[in-house]
């Protein structure tokens, strides 16, 4: 089911643009507080177990979850499940591994970094660590980054959610049964009233898995979240960033983007201007390289 903000009366007098049937009864809960910065939860097996083991690093909002940043787990275990391994397994020494997310700022010395790309909002002073093992990173522009603070990198590009449909092994597949819905960032959902919205708005709060087979059953998927945009774009599902606010720095954007090929072309802030145009261009990089480049050496 889509948790959505439904369409509550039809006073509104813009059409709907894909002539689609817009759900007349609302799931979506109640709005929730975010911070974006200063709050950050850590997966840390190390710190219940008497032996060393990886601490893997990601963001989480204050209360529940936000399944862009869930991802980072997922995809971790599911790599990790390719040879018969878990986070849970003792590791030669204690390291920290960062992979989904703008989380490059939570890094410490001597961290691993597998796909993580910069939060364009901190500032270069915040980043704190002097050395990095860095392995790929989200794009380009969070390369450029590493490289003026004095950090090699080797350009392997992608954010890691791309390779779900891999790892998941044809647990989801794309249906179409509607024409398009809306992905909002945990931002944008807790400030926007989407009553008023002609397409069915897919809540980022829930499971990560939930999320996923929303987003699939989607012929077209327009999102301010950019986990929304590499799902659908992972699966061939095309998509379309839509700004809504300026809640987000579009740094992320720009970063994803180019990490797989592309630019982003134009950035539209409205939902039928967005409908309009279509899709972005597909993905163009090779995973392969990025999933050769998964630090396997730390539990071995």
């Amino acid at each position: 089911m889509f948790n959505i903000r439904a369409k509550k009366n039809s006073a509104r007098t813009e059409q709907n643009p894909l002539n689609q049937d817009i759900p007349t009864h609302t799931l979506m809960p109640a709005p929730i507080t975010v911070s974006r910065i200063n709050h950050a939860n850590i997966f840390s097996p190390r710190l219940r177990l008497s032996y060393p083991s990886v601490d893997l690093f990601y963001w989480s909002p204050e209360s529940g979850v936000n399944f862009g940043d869930e991802l980072g787990r997922t995809v971790v275990e599911l790599m990790l499940a390719r040879k018969g391994m878990t986070l849970f397994d003792e590791a030669p020494q204690a390291r920290r591994l960062l992979t989904v997310g703008s989380i490059l700022q939570f890094a410490k010395d001597d961290s691993v970094i597998w796909g993580a790309g910069r939060h364009g909002n901190v500032p270069p002073e915040e980043h704190l660590w002097k050395k990095l093992d860095v392995r790929a990173v989200r794009g380009p522009k969070t390369l450029e980054f590493l490289k003026s603070k004095g950090i090699d990198a080797p350009g392997v590009f992608g954010d890691p959610a791309l390779l779900l449909p891999m790892l998941t092994q044809g647990r989801f597949v794309p249906t179409g049964e509607l024409e398009a819905a809306f992905v909002p960032n945990l931002g944008d959902y807790a400030k926007i009233d989407f009553s008023h919205f002609d397409i069915p708005v897919i809540d980022p709060r829930r499971s990560w898995n939930k999320v996923v087979n929303d987003i699939l059953k989607c012929k077209f998927l327009l999102a301010s979240s950019l986990h929304g945009l590499v799902v659908a774009e992972a699966f061939g599902i095309p998509a379309r960033y839509v700004r809504l606010t300026e809640n987000e720095n579009i740094f992320k954007y720009h970063d994803y983007y180019e990490g797989t090929g592309r630019y982003l072309s134009q950035v539209f802030t409205s939902i039928p201007e967005a409908l309009k145009a279509g899709g972005e261009k597909p993905i163009q990089c090779d995973l392969q390289k990025l999933i050769e480049s998964f630090p396997y050496d730390l539990w071995q």
